[in-house]
């Protein structure tokens, strides 16, 4: 998603099936939304009632910044994230529902 839209090609995500049944600015809004909330720096990222208030109002929103899940390439200065936790621990809990 980050790719296509940072591309300018953010329709290439939804199914062209779709196209005749959306407005699609409604989508664009979407999408850039969804990108908000995944940006890097947590504090960049909005808390929910601004969503709401993005999903259900008409003002213009900012940019996203890159995700923090974005993979970097290699060699470029933002290139040393590691992938593993902090303290390289990892726990997982089986519990019944």
């Amino acid at each position: 998603a980050w790719r296509l839209w940072s591309e300018g090609r953010p329709l290439e995500l939804m199914d062209s099936f779709m196209r005749d049944s959306v407005i699609i600015s409604e989508v664009i809004r979407c999408i850039q939304i969804g990108l908000l909330c995944v940006q890097e720096r947590p504090d960049d990222r909005p808390d929910m009632s601004s969503v709401v208030l993005m999903l259900n109002g008409e003002r213009a929103l900012p940019n996203p910044r890159q995700p923090g899940f974005y993979p970097h390439e290699v060699g470029s200065s933002t290139s040393k994230h590691e992938l593993s936790s902090t303290n390289e621990i990892s726990i997982s809990l089986i519990e019944a529902r």
